[in-house]
């Protein structure tokens, strides 16, 4: 084959066009279509994902109403000395039922918001093992909405018969616009 000199020339403009075409239409439009797919892909499946969660949300949407109204009903009682006589008296009767002996309870109280506000009690008491692991479990499960913060334990003696116990717990008392 015998290419003259323009022939050749030509034949060379021609490729660098079209290298420079190619180059060109991949960093000026391949590139970027292929990053936006790749974007759009993500955010389409991140917002199936929330209409998935909204989807579940609405199915249990009854069950979660009851459940919060429960809640509301079984909060502290916005008058604060109200408040205070109700769970002193529950620690009461919550010792009484488990034979433990209550040497203290510090309540105090805190305002975090408008909203609500919380009281917490430290409460000490003593016991034998099985007292203690009642008084406990007649917190959790009485239906008076009180959060159990900290629990401590210790024993004076070797044995491990006499503990001592340190509680924590809260409580919640919501604003009467918000009941």
């Amino acid at each position: 084959m015998n290419f003259d000199f323009k022939n050749r020339q030509q034949l060379l403009t021609t490729l660098a066009l079209g290298f420079i075409g190619l180059w060109a239409a991949e960093s000026l439009l391949i590139t970027p279509l292929v990053r936006s797919w790749i974007s759009r892909n993500g955010k389409i499946k991140i917002l199936r994902k929330q209409v998935r969660d909204g989807e579940l949300l609405i199915h249990r949407e009854q069950g979660i109403r009851n459940r919060w109204n429960e809640m509301l009903t079984n909060t502290l009682p916005s008058e604060v000395s109200a408040a205070e006589s109700l769970v002193l008296g529950a620690f009461d009767g919550w010792s009484r039922e488990s034979r433990v002996s209550i040497m203290s309870i510090k309540p105090q109280w805190k305002r975090n918001d408008d909203d609500y506000m919380v009281l917490e009690c430290r409460v000490d008491a003593a016991g034998s093992l099985s007292t203690i692991t009642r008084f406990l479990y007649e917190i959790e499960h009485d239906p008076l909405a009180l959060k159990v913060n900290s629990v401590e334990l210790s024993s004076r003696d070797t044995t491990g018969s006499p503990l001592t116990l340190g509680l924590q717990v809260s409580g919640l008392v919501l604003s009467t616009e918000k009941r």
